[in-house]
């Protein structure tokens, strides 16, 4: 199905028209199976994003700073997600002993754990949303979205 059929128009959309309604579809088809995917955990995609930066600490405590950097999707309200997470049991919060204005940030072995499951789930679901993409398409398709 093409982009004026699904968007339901008898006009030809010019080409730049198109590929950001292709873009904005995609994306929202992504965001809907990842909500999904993150749902019986009771977990946001942001959340589960906080998670993987952590584990990707290895373990060193980060400041909220440091987080905001490497989300995926930038946003202001990191301090909400962090206190989201610390009220599941999944990072702890505490106060730099050297500076105390400084909030460091930690996964804990529940985090650990949590990601395990959530990592396979949406494993699954990339899996799912990319199944009719061979390895040399999904190639070009990143050498593409590299251009940005």
């Amino acid at each position: 199905m093409n982009v004026e059929e699904i968007i339901k128009t008898d006009k030809k959309l010019a080409l730049p028209v198109k590929t950001m309604i292709h873009f904005a579809l995609v994306s929202t088809k992504i965001r809907e199976a990842f909500a999904c995917a993150l749902k019986p955990f009771d977990m946001s995609e942001q959340q589960f994003n906080v998670l993987r930066i952590l584990r990707g600490q290895k373990q060193k405590p980060a400041n909220l700073s440091t987080i905001n950097e490497r989300m995926v999707t930038k946003m202001s309200n990191t301090t909400r997600l962090v206190d989201k997470l610390i009220a599941k049991g999944y990072v702890d919060r505490e106060v730099c002993a050297e500076n105390r204005r400084k909030v460091e940030i930690t996964i804990t072995k529940e985090g650990l754990d949590i990601l395990v499951e959530l990592d396979k789930v949406m494993e699954q679901t990339e899996e799912e949303l990319l199944k009719n993409f061979n390895e040399k398409e999904l190639q070009t398709l990143n050498q593409l979205f590299d251009k940005f």
